[in-house]
């Protein structure tokens, strides 16, 4: 029988068998994966929360069992299948190697405190129904498969974009199901005493799960308002209740302090930069002028970037990981720039990961005439303005994204490296930038792409400097400056 592979997975068939294994070390990516223990959390919260309730309330009925049975042992199926087909196929790492072995995975799996705790799941208890009834607490075993829920929940959050969401929806969840199981023990208390037979215990009117839970509510929460307990054993309840209620409300307001924490802690990391740099500014009397375009610069750094320095995040990681982000974020607009093209392919790659993204204020000076320059510029989004002249605010010329400028001085092209123009922001924008030391030190390793580079830039200054003579034309005839995109300029940095 031909094999059928899917990315992840290993199928195959062979006298009637299925022998299949699951990639962990992409698992968190594996879709197929965290679909089914999305089956298996399924079938865990089916038990979770209607085992207690069909043993309080007096939903399950001779009328109805066989649906309630039919849905009981479709959940053991699924957990059967896990057991059984699922869990043995999982690859694991063993002195850093992937294991692929069948029986290897299978021992594996079975040494794990996880089969055991799977085993005991599927105790079949359920055989005491010919002596007890169908009591649905036999079937309690099967809440101890709790792990297959958490590592659920640990795959969907690593695959989720907005984690947050489900972690403040599971949270609640976590408070609901306390309640759930008060009004539980409220209605079976009840049930024990004689619905109706005190002031406090539940009268039997109206729907009972609705108004047990109304009444696990205003306990838990300590609402307050409850009728009073009158025999010892609804003080008791009380009590247990009032103090389980603090301590579970408590718990559960800590959680979710920490999840919106966490989902906020990008935005507290901003306001607090932009706060402590509002304060020095302020302690030292700098021009409002100046504040407004730094808090602006924060502004819109956060709205469009997300981050205020994208180099934060991407240093914790492998070098091998950074030049895989570099590539996919930005290997399109670099490989678009005609300066670098023909070079060494792997040269682009390592110069990638040196490349720093600086936003730039409508109005601010990029670099200016006379400065030295150390490092090149590559238009990431937006526009800027090589301005000169007597007046110092005559446009040469306007460059767009994928343009680069300011490679004179990094290549010693001319027999000088100090700019001969100013580079102004003609609106917002975002730019690359190159240092001089970095660039040297990947160009050690690529002579011929450095001997292109610079053969490049000086052909670029001589047809910038013919540009640049004819500007003088263009301004005598009115026309406005020439825009260029994609292009790199040499002549005036």
């Amino acid at each position: 029988v031909p094999a059928l592979s899917f990315e992840g997975w290993g199928w195959c068939l062979g006298d009637f068998s299925l022998c299949w294994g699951v990639d962990t070390a992409s698992l968190s990516l594996d879709l197929v994966y965290v679909l089914w223990l999305f089956f298996v959390t399924l079938a865990w919260n089916w038990n979770v929360w209607l085992i207690p309730m069909r043993w309080a309330f007096p939903y399950q009925t001779p009328s109805n069992i066989y649906l309630w049975l039919l849905a009981d042992y479709l959940c053991d199926l699924i957990y059967i299948l896990d057991i059984m087909v699922f869990q043995p196929r999982l690859q694991f790492v063993r002195g850093g190697d992937i294991v692929f072995d069948k029986k290897d995975m299978r021992k594996n799996y079975m040494k794990t405190f996880r089969f055991k705790m799977d085993v005991i799941s599927l105790v079949p208890l359920e055989l005491f129904y010919f002596k007890t009834g169908i009591n649905p607490l036999l079937r309690f075993p099967r809440l101890l498969k709790v792990m297959s829920f958490f590592e659920f929940n640990d795959r969907l959050e690593a695959i989720l974009t907005k984690a947050y969401v489900y972690r403040v929806i599971r949270t609640t969840s976590y408070l609901l199901y306390c309640l759930h199981c008060n009004a539980c023990l409220f209605y079976w208390i009840s049930a024990y005493e004689g619905l109706g037979s005190t002031k406090w215990v539940y009268d039997g009117k109206g729907n009972s799960y609705i108004r047990c839970y109304y009444f696990a509510v205003k306990t838990l929460i300590t609402i307050g308002g409850l009728p009073e307990p009158t025999t010892l054993f609804e003080i008791i309840f009380q009590l247990i209740n009032y103090f389980v209620g603090v301590f579970a409300f408590s718990i559960m307001i800590g959680q979710m302090r920490d999840v919106v924490g966490a989902a906020t802690s990008g935005q507290t990391y901003y306001r607090a930069c932009m706060d402590n740099t509002v304060k020095y500014m302020a302690s030292y009397r700098i021009p409002k002028d100046v504040q407004n375009r730094v808090k602006t610069w924060y502004n819109y750094t956060w709205q469009s970037q997300g981050m205020l320095d994208e180099q934060e995040l991407l240093v914790q990681l492998p070098d091998k990981m950074r030049l895989d982000i570099a590539v996919d974020v930005n290997y399109d607009i670099v490989s678009k720039v005609s300066l670098f093209q023909g070079c060494d392919r792997q040269m682009i790659f390592d110069m990638l990961k040196s490349l720093r993204s600086v936003v730039y204020l409508p109005g601010d000076y990029v670099c200016k005439k006379g400065e030295v320059g150390r490092e090149m510029y590559i238009i990431k989004a937006g526009e800027v303005q090589v301005v000169g002249g007597p007046d110092g605010k005559t446009v040469f010329v306007t460059l767009k994204s994928g343009s680069v400028f300011g490679e004179i001085s990094l290549l010693a092209v001319g027999g000088g490296n100090r700019r001969t123009a100013n580079v102004v922001a003609h609106g917002f924008a975002n730019l690359f930038i190159l240092d001089k030391k970095d660039l040297n030190e990947i160009l050690v390793h690529y002579p011929e792409s450095q001997k292109l580079l610079r053969k490049k830039t000086w052909l670029n200054d001589d047809m910038n400097n013919i540009q640049l003579a004819g500007f003088t034309l263009h301004r005598q005839i009115e026309q406005p400056p020439p825009v260029r995109q994609g292009v790199a300029v040499c002549v005036y940095l």
